[in-house]
């Protein structure tokens, strides 16, 4: 029947388990960063008093000079994989002169001087309301004073690089945050009786900082869809996505819904041999995906020997250890075990000692030794996800076995993963060009209608 008599490009006989999209059990979490808390009372503040709680502070030198303010960090740098971060002080007393500020400094900052004061540093001042930025000299008119009884804001917006600031629960401003590395959210005073309490989220904000998330997700979505992308395109983008897979009644449906609603195209030469490269043996790819995916992995491997044998004719195979391995979960999954175990020995032990196959097939003879294999470690390979993964895998190997097909790893995706790959790809750029800063893109997570996170 269809197929290619010199053989599945050798390419991909015994391809990586990788580069067929496999991966171990559930994706590891984001480690998650460490956050501010405290302040941090281990730098030396000599005119400060720090509440027991490290979440208070009050002035108690005499201000004569420029050199014996109190400022304080928090205990660790603001975290960087957030889309923003934030916190707030509120001032209990301003003192003589109300000389309190609130910004951002870096490692380096020395603790006698006001945020802005010194390189790498901002800061919102209270007395005079302006902004100061590494050089002690301020900015124009920045925002209002601030005094006993207010709160006061400070963030960073990863998005658009900006540092800004609020007061009472309106934003004032922001500025260019031209610092790559770590910032430390800090406050300083400067007059005697001067007191204020740090906000670190420990309590809501006065700040509605979740509605500036939203705001910020929903300017990116408008930039988004700005884009002009004729409909035509994203429909043939969606019809080579069901043909290179074989969903052929999904794309007869399809196919009938969209009707005449998108005006007729005439593809590229390429578009065009692209769609016949990817039609190519629809029944065959459509039957296979069917029976993997009911779990007939026997009739499957039936099907491949008799319409594609090159396919399975070198038994240490890729396709051949991820169809062997396929029996084995279906034989754990009906309560077979001692079938599974002489499975196992009679067509999984040759692949011992395959580093590239080595982890599936740790795996799966590990289901074994759970009385309960769907709760354990291991469970996913119990998961129709799994079989999918082997039915892809099938379906891309018989794709390769097209004559019309030059180059055989280009059948292990369809154009719109392509595509995917290539937003992944710009993103992850993105975020190196602003120092490895800002919310970090997880593909998989939007996909699957994953949240963002909150801020």
């Amino acid at each position: 029947m269809l197929n290619n008599e010199e053989g599945v490009s050798g390419s991909l006989s015994r391809i990586s388990l990788a580069r067929l999209g496999w991966r171990r059990g559930v994706e590891d979490p984001v480690e998650e960063e460490q956050a501010p808390t405290y302040l941090n009372t281990t730098t030396n503040c000599p005119f400060l008093v720090i509440s027991t709680d490290k979440l208070s502070a009050q002035y108690n030198g005499e201000a004569r000079h420029g050199y014996d303010v109190g400022a304080i960090q928090g205990n660790c740098a603001a975290p960087v994989r957030k889309l923003l971060y934030y916190f707030e002080i509120y001032v209990k007393d301003k003192g003589q002169k109300g000389y309190v500020s609130i910004g951002f400094t870096d490692q380096h900052f020395k603790m006698t001087r006001q945020p802005g004061w010194e390189p790498n540093s901002f800061g919102y001042h209270g007395d005079d309301g302006c902004l100061y930025h590494g050089n002690g000299k301020a900015s124009e008119p920045f925002g209002p004073k601030f005094t006993t009884g207010d709160t006061v804001g400070a963030g960073i917006n990863y998005a658009s690089q900006t540092v800004f600031f609020t007061k009472n629960g309106k934003l004032v401003g922001s500025t260019p945050k031209d610092v790559k590395g770590p910032l430390y959210p800090t406050i300083g005073l400067h007059s005697p009786n001067e007191k204020m309490d740090v906000n670190f989220g420990q309590r809501p904000f006065v700040f509605d900082i979740e509605q500036l998330a939203q705001e910020e997700r929903e300017k990116r979505q408008t930039i988004i869809e700005k884009v002009s992308l004729p409909l035509s395109v994203s429909h043939w983008i969606v019809r080579s996505y069901l043909l290179h897979y074989g969903y052929k009644e999904t794309l007869a449906s399809f196919d009938t819904a969209s009707g005449n609603t998108f005006p007729p195209v005439l593809p590229t030469p390429q578009e065009n041999n692209s769609l016949d490269i990817v039609s190519y043996a629809l029944d065959q790819r459509k039957i296979l995906r069917q029976l993997i995916r009911n779990g007939d992995v026997d009739s499957a491997f039936k099907k491949l020997r008799e319409w594609y044998p090159q396919l399975v004719q070198d038994d240490m195979s890729t396709i051949c250890f991820l169809l062997h391995c396929q029996k084995y979960i279906e034989l754990v999954m009906k309560g077979m075990l001692e079938s599974a175990v002489n499975y196992a020995r009679s067509e999984l032990t040759r692949f011992f000692g395959v580093k590239y196959l080595e982890d599936l097939l740790q795996d799966c003879l590990a289901l074994l030794a759970y009385e309960e294999p769907a709760k354990s470690s291991v469970g996913y390979l119990l998961s129709l996800a799994q079989r999918e993964l082997v039915a892809d895998a099938v379906n891309a190997m018989v794709l390769s076995t097209n004559p019309a097909v030059q180059n055989p790893e280009s059948c292990l995706q369809s154009s719109l993963e392509r595509l995917l790959r290539q937003l992944t790809a710009c993103c992850l750029e993105r975020r190196l060009l602003n120092g490895g800063q800002g919310e970090i893109f997880c593909l998989h997570k939007m996909l699957h209608g994953g949240k963002e996170g909150s801020w």
